[in-house]
């Protein structure tokens, strides 16, 4: 992950609103949220997610077209990231896993397939739903 004191006042601005959700926000939430600050076009807020994304510090959840803080320091380039994601409540769990990466990387490979990207999402409920469900 890249040091913090090398983002922009923008990618600055979008990461600390991230970091305060309580849940993923799309692109346009967070134009909305952010317009106080100056921002008044969608490519201001792309272009900050593209380099946060790119440099560690956001993961796109794929699923639901939003993006959420990275919740841990961690390689992105050596281990797998998950995410567990409520459809109850919306909150969303990040994991990662050395082991098992390493196991699905050596999988992919094996078949030939050359992976440029993985994004693994697991839909369903959290334990908190489930209580509050029972």
């Amino acid at each position: 992950m890249a040091a913090r004191d090398v983002l922009t006042k923008n990618q600055l601005c979008v990461l600390e609103k991230l970091e305060a959700a309580s849940g993923p926000l799309s692109a346009y939430t967070l134009l909305d949220q952010l317009r106080e600050r100056g921002f008044r076009a969608p490519l201001q807020v792309y272009r900050a997610l593209d380099t946060l994304v790119k440099s560690g510090f956001v993961h796109r959840l794929e699923s639901l077209n939003s993006f959420v803080a990275c919740a841990e320091p961690h390689d992105h380039s050596h281990s797998m990231t998950a995410f567990a994601i409520c459809d109850t409540c919306g909150q969303v769990t990040e994991f990662s896993d050395h082991d098992v990466g390493h196991r699905l990387d050596e999988w992919v490979r094996s078949t030939g397939f050359a992976a440029k990207k993985a994004v693994i999402e697991f839909r369903g409920t959290c334990a908190k739903c489930r209580a509050e469900a029972a």
